[in-house]
């Protein structure tokens, strides 16, 4: 019988608390469990394994920065528009690393596609319409969106930037900005 209380949704919460405190490496059903001080087998009434759990939190972070992304590019278009959104992802990634990182979670195409990526996808395409790019143009700078802000947040969650100035909210700015003008003028295909 499942223990009062305790429901998927809760769980999957609370592994994404986990998540932000010991990172998304560290979140098992054992882990779980030892927060609820309860025996883990009590929870696989609700979560089927540690790999059901972190599909879940995944889907979780997903659909957070989804939401958090469409209200920040709301109204806006262009440039406003990338840089919303653009923010949108760093924010996230620095007020949840565990959450963040679950979000680069591998999950099966089926269960990815009907998660939230999806709708980050359609995001980037709508703020790239501002942009007047047309396929393959459009995939080639969603990936590129998507390649810069994963790997700047990352490397800045690292510690990478912290040794040496400018500050690394400059530098993102100007990373940004580059964008920008390289969208507006993107090349013509060779």
């Amino acid at each position: 019988m499942p223990r009062a209380g305790l429901t998927p949704e809760r769980l999957t919460r609370a592994g994404a608390e986990l998540a932000d405190e010991v990172g998304f490496d560290q979140v098992t059903v054992s882990a779980l469990a030892r927060r609820f001080d309860v025996k883990a087998a009590s929870l696989y009434s609700h979560v089927r394994n540690s790999q059901d759990l972190k599909t879940r939190i995944a889907l979780l972070a997903l659909a957070e920065m989804a939401d958090r992304a469409a209200d920040a590019v709301a109204g806006r278009a262009g440039k406003d528009a990338l840089a919303a959104f653009a923010d949108a992802y760093r924010e996230y990634a620095r007020e949840h690393p565990g959450r963040y990182a679950a979000a680069r979670f591998h999950l099966d195409p089926r269960t990815a596609a009907a998660g939230a990526g999806v709708r980050h996808s359609q995001m980037t395409r709508a703020i790239l319409r501002g942009y007047d790019l047309t396929e393959p143009d459009q995939t080639h700078a969603v990936r590129l969106l998507g390649s810069v802000f994963h790997g700047y947040v990352s490397l800045e969650a690292s510690g990478g930037f912290s040794h040496s100035p400018p500050d690394s909210g400059e530098s993102w700015r100007r990373i940004v900005d580059s964008l920008d003008a390289l969208l507006r003028n993107w090349p013509a295909e060779p």
